[in-house]
């Protein structure tokens, strides 16, 4: 069943950054790129861990990039958890991730997710 939400980029988190912080999920494991934290909306007291999500932008959130839409979706693996307050939107993905479906500058964007 798909399912709207928001999804925002992994804030500063490039791939040598998240190397050197622990996940939620996995510890100090490599997980690569494709990967995203989930919000509380989805976080499942942890159940969210290993889950794969095929995401898909659908929007804009603000008019600073009116059509951040790159076409496509990306598959992405939960390994952390995105607590509030910081967490902007249902599923936080990694900058690799948010750029192959959206124009990074967006920052957030409209998603649908299976």
């Amino acid at each position: 069943m798909e399912v709207r939400g928001d999804g925002t980029a992994w804030a500063g988190k490039g791939a040598d950054e998240r190397a050197a912080s622990a996940s939620a999920c996995d510890g100090f494991t490599d997980d690569g790129t494709m990967i995203a934290a989930a919000s509380e909306a989805i976080w499942d007291n942890g159940g969210a861990c290993g889950r794969v999500y095929s995401v898909t932008c659908t929007g804009a959130t603000n008019a600073g990039v009116s059509q951040p839409c790159r076409g496509g979706s990306v598959s992405v693996r939960i390994v952390d958890r995105c607590p509030p307050p910081y967490c902007r939107g249902t599923i936080d993905l990694s900058q690799e991730a948010f750029e192959i479906i959206a124009d990074p500058d967006a920052g957030k964007i409209l998603i649908t997710y299976v």
